[in-house]
């Protein structure tokens, strides 16, 4: 699925709809992934139809057995080793954003 070529909202709603076709591939009702989560049914509800709290997305997903799936979704950042020793083993804080004015792509040197 091209991610990109979606609205932010079509993108929540289609991740509300995966986490309901998740519950539903479990074999259970809203009701009962609320009792096991301590959530509200409405909680659920909001989650499906792309609404909802992050944090409520991730009891939902660890109730569902499937915090796994976070690795793919967001991976985690490796650093090169070269770029390691250039900093000397401490971790990057902070972005330096852009110093100056940034070219375009239809800018040219000339």
């Amino acid at each position: 699925m091209d991610f990109y070529s979606l609205s932010d909202n079509a993108i929540v709603e289609e991740l509300g709809q995966r986490l309901r076709a998740l519950r539903l591939r479990k074999n259970l009702t809203q009701q009962a992934l609320a009792d096991a989560t301590m959530l509200s049914v409405n909680s659920i509800k909001a989650l499906e139809a792309g609404r909802g709290k992050l944090a409520n997305f991730v009891v939902v997903l660890r109730e569902l057995d499937a915090l796994e799936q976070l690795d793919s979704f967001i991976p985690d950042t490796s650093i090169s080793p070269m770029q390691l020793a250039k900093m000397k083993g401490k971790m990057r804080e902070r972005a330096s954003g852009y110093r100056g004015k940034p070219q375009t792509k239809d800018e040219s040197d000339w």
